[in-house]
């Protein structure tokens, strides 16, 4: 009987184990703290008003202080030109003072929020070599040697980030698979602040971290007007009924299987924003960070076969030339609707570097379902 019994609580605790393993988020996120007494020096004023980012807040303080928490639970803090850091402050709480320079930039979705709020002269590291730029302004400052390539995130060049000076490296969410890179980089004094715009589900969320970076580099002025020009558009389109029309976006991989976007990615949210709908409902786990998977090609077609438009994500391998060059990489492509109704496109390399295009193209796809082949578009082009 005591045998018996001890097998029934193993089997119990074996079943409660896997219940709230499996019930549980494969990361588990760190609520934004709302500890606004963080120093004696310092009073609370308000907090940032933010439409669509969950990722990130920002407090503001007396005498321009500025704390910016991120949703991994990191904490910093903004001095303003000319104020002291406040006496007492959190021990978790990162100094950053204005003004911010010498920055290594291995987050290449950032930069061009640096970009449209003109505060790129503060980059002077790279992440990404001059020929991986889609940028202009970007590519054209390192080769003017403005912007020296400092490595990429999981081998930075340290003698050089340390002989430039460096203040600040912002990193993307890689920079996790590789820990020791930024535990090197903080023995050094240089903090290190980790972009996690990839993680907003809304779009316009992603963008709006540029709000993050006016407020780091004395900008937010000029963040809150590129972000509302980007924006405004939209809402012309915001009020329209959906078309109905479905959408697969996709590209095809080397051993010869389909990358798609899970349904609850921001790139299904964009299409539905636009008017139409993506072509795979309930795909993937709303739980997981990762925001592709792959199929079989026949399994593909099985659920795109019938799609009223194929947008080709081109980041991976380039752009696409022609409709035959994409036809080229499978046959089965050929029997799917939208290629014989001519409604294959293509996005533009440049398009996932260019983070504040966002808005933008979802002009293009409503375009795109609306206008046809005759659609404006600037971050994708009909294959033909």
């Amino acid at each position: 009987m005591k045998h018996k019994t001890c097998f029934i609580l193993l089997i119990f605790s074996f079943i409660v184990t896997v219940f709230v393993s499996c019930g549980l988020p494969k990361e588990t996120k760190k609520r934004l703290s709302e500890d606004r007494d963080i120093s004696p020096a310092l009073e609370y004023e308000s907090r940032m008003d933010l439409e669509y980012a969950q990722e990130f807040a920002v407090d503001r303080y007396s005498g321009g202080h500025a704390l910016i928490t991120i949703s991994d639970g990191s904490r910093f803090l903004v001095v303003p030109e000319g104020q002291g850091v406040p006496e007492n402050l959190d021990e978790d709480i990162v100094v950053l003072k204005q003004p911010m320079d010498h920055i290594y930039m291995v987050a290449s979705a950032v930069m061009d929020m640096f970009r449209v709020i003109d505060a790129m002269d503060a980059v002077r590291l790279s992440g990404t070599d001059v020929d991986g730029w889609y940028i202009e302004e970007a590519q054209q400052a390192m080769e003017d040697g403005r912007i020296l390539y400092a490595g990429k995130y999981s081998m930075p060049d340290y003698e050089r980030i340390l002989l430039e000076g460096c203040r600040l490296a912002i990193e993307n969410m890689m920079i996790t698979h590789t820990p020791e890179v930024q535990e090197q980089l903080e023995s050094f004094g240089i903090p290190v602040l980790i972009d996690r715009s990839s993680y907003e589900l809304h779009p316009l969320g992603r963008m709006e971290w540029v709000k993050l970076y006016g407020v780091l580099m004395d900008k937010e002025d000029e963040a809150e007007a590129a972000f509302k020009s980007r924006t405004e558009a939209l809402k012309d389109i915001s009020h329209q009924e959906n078309t109905g029309k479905t959408v697969a976006f996709f590209y095809l991989t080397a051993n010869g299987s389909v990358n798609v976007r899970k349904s609850f990615d921001y790139v299904p949210k964009m299409i539905e924003l636009a008017g139409g709908k993506y072509i795979f409902e309930n795909l993937g786990d709303r739980d997981s960070r990762a925001s592709t998977m792959n199929m079989q090609i026949e399994e593909f077609y099985a659920g795109a076969k019938d799609a009223d438009y194929l947008i080709y994500n081109s980041t991976v391998d380039g752009e696409m030339a022609s409709l035959d060059e994409l036809l080229a990489k499978s046959d089965l492509l050929k029997d799917f609707k939208a290629v014989k109704d001519g409604h294959v496109w293509c996005t533009t390399s440049n398009f996932y570097q260019e983070s504040m295009s966002l808005g933008r193209f979802i002009m293009d796809v409503h375009n795109m379902l609306t206008e046809g082949v005759t659609a404006d578009t600037e971050y994708m082009y009909l294959l033909r």
